[in-house]
């Protein structure tokens, strides 16, 4: 896949990975889990809006909303998740605000060109395959 076919924001994020080293990779997701943004207070006090990712190991749950801004996208990771709490804050930051053809051109499988590899196991791997696939369901249904 070209980073071409990427939105910008997440072009640059996967050809940060892609070009460091082994350990900064895990160092540079770790540092994304401490920026996925708080949710916000209305969906803390209704969890029941927000839709699960049952293929995700870990609890995790998403919810979009479109406005003239573009689609805004709020997840609900466990602390004790880093690795998946980290992607998702890399989808936060990358993907919040864009058009939802942008979010829904995204390539399945943009995450595996980060070079995570061979520092996650498979079924964190699929996870995330599973939490892009339940944002691209979300975002068309509100399309």
């Amino acid at each position: 896949m070209t980073d071409s076919a990427l939105p910008p924001k997440l072009a640059s994020i996967v050809g940060m990975f892609r070009s460091a080293p082994k350990p900064l990779r895990l160092q540079a997701l770790l540092e994304y889990s401490k920026k996925l943004p708080a949710l916000p207070e209305k969906y803390v006090e209704h969890p029941e809006f927000m839709q699960p990712v049952p293929e995700c190991a870990s609890p995790f749950f998403l919810v979009t909303e479109k406005n003239d801004d573009g689609v805004q996208l709020y997840f609900k990771v466990p602390e004790e998740a880093p690795t998946v709490r980290g992607y998702a804050g890399i989808l936060a930051e990358a993907l919040n605000g864009e058009s939802p053809e942008t979010i829904l051109n995204v390539p399945d499988t943009f995450y595996l060109d980060m070079g995570l590899g061979d520092l996650i196991t498979p079924m964190r791997l699929r996870g995330m395959g599973a939490i892009l696939m339940r944002l691209k369901n979300e975002v068309r249904t509100d399309a």
